[in-house]
């Protein structure tokens, strides 16, 4: 599109120029952000999130933030970048999480480099886009925006972005030490708009509780021997008789605040046996009703714990009887489960006094947050800005963020990222990563309102 040409008329002469550039706009400068985020490959290992913190830390310097109030901790080759907007102290600070770490991504498997920044079809490609540096992006050209229109919050904002979400979560657990006068989170990376397949907003995910993720491992031990002499006792067919149990397991179905309140709001919007099952269950609990639930894999994981089986190993010769053999099972607890009580339940499921049960890293359980009024009141504000009348559904995830840390802290935290996607166009994790950019505009829209609205 042709920009207007602007004339200057002199007492000599008229100069005719040539057509002005466009001045930044926050959703121009949201997607130059974006795009610069992505270039920094913040994966494991390769010590580029200390990197992309300082280049953070900069952008909120020139935005007029005090650099005493920009800090960033290492943490061995990862680091984590805490901002604080100083406010009047009328009420307890919030806390906005992020993360700035990426998964891994081969270039050889993609279409276009990861780690390349493309704009193709209305997309934004690149490792990262969508998780979790949209949110990123969005949140840091929000916070230098209120910045220049001179906001006076009643509460300090502090930005909190971790750099090892994707795998340890280490940095995760440091801040969500550091803030205990906090009242609650705003998560970028939980929750989120949903899109149908034409484009038009279906609903917005409040995601105010995650399921537990815990790793164990289960382990039979012989003595071995000669395999042309088979014994008794055999660890691989042991382990193989275990692993049947544990997949015909099913833990009991559990309900909480959300988790009600969620399937209540999906089950008048869905037809069929499925929605019904969903009403059901929300208002009794209903034995069938969980049978059914429990077949499908979008709500499997909304009505209990889940544990399944994903890696083996065993043996070590091929003529040799097995010394070891040994599981990884995967649990995805429900909010308020202890993690050693499924740890022995699956215990007592294999039924065999040999094995061996061992809790992997260091799992954190935690509770799901109240929903709370002020909290659904500017969310509900803030994503009705964009899409008016859009329903909030609370939501539980089966999936683990930095929220679950907060949580485990006593901080209250809740998903509103501002990222609206379809289901088909989601590939966090995964190959081809993209974005819409028809995103950027609304995304802005809300963060501003929530913030302002939840920091007066």
């Amino acid at each position: 599109m042709l920009r207007r040409l602007v004339t200057v008329l002199t007492p000599a002469l008229l100069v005719v120029s040539l057509p002005l550039a466009a001045a930044p706009t926050p959703s121009s400068d949201a997607l130059e952000l974006l795009k610069e985020s992505i270039s920094f490959r913040t994966v494991e290992g390769q010590g580029q999130v200390p990197v992309y913190a300082g280049f953070l830390a900069k952008r909120l310097e020139a935005a007029g933030y005090p650099a005493a109030d920009v800090r960033i901790d290492r943490l061995g080759e990862t680091a984590m970048l805490v901002a604080r907007y100083r406010g009047t102290g009328a009420k307890r600070p919030l806390v906005i999480s992020a993360h700035m770490d990426v998964v891994a991504a081969r270039a050889a498997d993609w279409e276009r480099d990861p780690f390349t920044p493309i704009v193709e079809n209305g997309y934004l490609f690149g490792r990262g886009s969508d998780d979790n540096k949209f949110d990123v992006a969005m949140i840091v050209t929000t916070l230098a925006r209120l910045k220049a229109e001179g906001f006076k919050p009643a509460r300090d904002i502090i930005l909190a972005l971790s750099g090892d979400e994707e795998t340890a979560m280490l940095t995760t657990r440091k801040l969500a030490t550091q803030f205990p006068d906090a009242e609650f989170v705003l998560n970028g990376d939980g929750g989120g708009g949903r899109l149908d397949s034409s484009g038009k907003p279906v609903v917005f995910d409040l995601q105010a509780g995650e399921k537990s993720y815990a790793d164990f491992e289960f382990t039979f031990t012989n003595p071995g021997g000669h395999s042309s002499r088979p014994s008794g006792k055999n660890a691989i067919a042991q382990l193989a008789r275990a692993i049947d149990r544990i997949s015909a397991y099913r833990f009991p179905p559990q309900r909480n605040e959300l988790t009600i309140a969620s399937l209540k709001a999906t089950g008048e919007r869905t037809p069929g046996p499925l929605g019904e099952a969903m009403l059901r269950f929300a208002a009794t609990g209903d034995a069938a009703a969980a049978d059914l639930l429990a077949t499908h894999p979008d709500t499997v994981g909304q009505i209990g714990t889940t544990c399944v089986p994903t890696m083996l190993r065993g043996g070590h010769a091929l003529n040799a009887l097995p010394q070891s053999a040994t599981v990884s099972v995967n649990c995805r607890i429900f909010p308020g489960v202890s993690v050693e009580s499924v740890r022995d339940r699956l215990v007592e499921v294999i039924a065999d006094p040999q094995v061996k049960a061992t809790v992997l890293g260091d799992p954190t359980a935690s509770d799901a947050s109240p929903l709370r009024a002020d909290v659904l009141a500017a969310v509900t504000k803030a994503v009705h800005a964009r899409a008016p009348g859009l329903p909030i559904v609370p939501s539980m995830s089966a999936g683990a963020t930095d929220s679950v840390h907060f949580r485990a802290a006593g901080i209250p935290s809740y998903g509103v990222s501002a990222l609206f996607m379809r289901s088909e166009d989601a590939f966090a994790h995964g190959l081809n990563e993209r974005v819409p950019l028809a995103a950027i505009d609304g995304a802005l829209v809300q963060w501003h309102t929530l913030l302002t609205e939840l920091a007066k």
